[in-house]
């Protein structure tokens, strides 16, 4: 087992520096004009009554989005961390960003769920209401910590500064125990981005058990190529059944020699008594 720190590289080089950008940006827009930095806020952050009333983009914009220091550390490093097995795998850069956005959509719409959910009587427990906002990428690292957890298991990991290991499964097990311990404990905001995890953790994993090991792109593209494959192949079988009607309603003979090589119709007009020095072969 290497010590050394993951290839930073691909998609995961990408979403960390976009990611970090975008945080260093809104510190510097909060101290310089607090007001549009909160309009930037209530823009982009995850609102469930504003995505109900057409607010879509927050659907993926949240997850630019991070409450402080400590916060977008953490992500951005277990993106790192986790992603790197994923690409160093085999992940081409475009499955790598289907998957983590699909899991940050996941999370958002669970997010959704359960912030209405909390309005009825037997949920109101949970804390969570339609304008509770959301913010952070830990739905979309959940789904790629669980994608680790079942394509790279038995991937070991140090637990610094403690002088152990830990196999990926099982540290991934740990997190989403914790997740769910704090989603249910209830009556406390926090309890929105538990449920943000456990939905991106979910929505991994489905992804991962019902589509192709290609992503969802690759499968609508094979689907196309499918589908185009055979039209052309109903396409020469019409034209090879009207080509048969063709030959019954004409003589063999008019059209190939005895060899079987192709007679140009046009040496029975110039008189050559159907001679066959063409040089169409069959």
């Amino acid at each position: 087992m290497s010590l050394g720190l993951p290839p930073f590289y691909g998609a995961v080089k990408w979403l960390v520096i976009v990611n970090s950008a975008i945080y260093l940006l809104m510190l510097v827009v909060q101290g310089v004009a607090p007001g549009v930095a909160r309009g930037i806020y209530a823009l982009g952050y995850l609102t469930p009554t504003a995505v109900m009333h057409g607010w879509i983009w927050q659907l993926v914009s949240y997850s630019f989005f991070h409450l402080g220091l400590f916060h977008i550390l953490f992500n951005m490093i277990t993106l790192w961390m986790f992603g790197a097995l994923l690409e160093q795998g085999g992940w081409r850069s475009n499955q790598f960003y289907e998957f983590y956005f699909t899991c940050v959509v996941g999370a958002a719409v669970t997010t959704i769920a359960v912030s209405y959910l909390g309005l009825v009587a037997p949920f109101t427990w949970l804390g969570v209401t339609p304008l509770t906002a959301t913010a952070g990428s830990s739905g979309g690292i959940y789904g790629i910590m669980i994608a680790v957890a079942v394509l790279y298991g038995d991937s070991e990991f140090m637990m610094f500064p403690l002088p152990i290991t830990i196999r990926a499964k099982y540290l991934v097990a740990i997190f989403v125990f914790i997740s769910l311990a704090g989603a249910l404990q209830g009556g406390r905001g926090e309890s929105v981005a538990n449920f943000a995890h456990l939905g991106g953790a979910l929505v991994g994993y489905l992804y991962l058990k019902l589509l192709p090991r290609g992503g969802l792109m690759f499968a609508t593209s094979e689907r196309y190529y499918g589908v185009r494959n055979s039209y052309y192949r109903w396409k020469r079988r019409r034209a090879a059944k009207k080509f048969e009607v063709y030959m019954r309603k004409h003589d063999r003979s008019e059209f190939f020699d005895e060899y079987g090589n192709y007679r140009d119709p046009k040496d029975k007009e110039k008189g050559n008594g159907g001679s066959s020095n063409s040089n169409w072969v069959n």
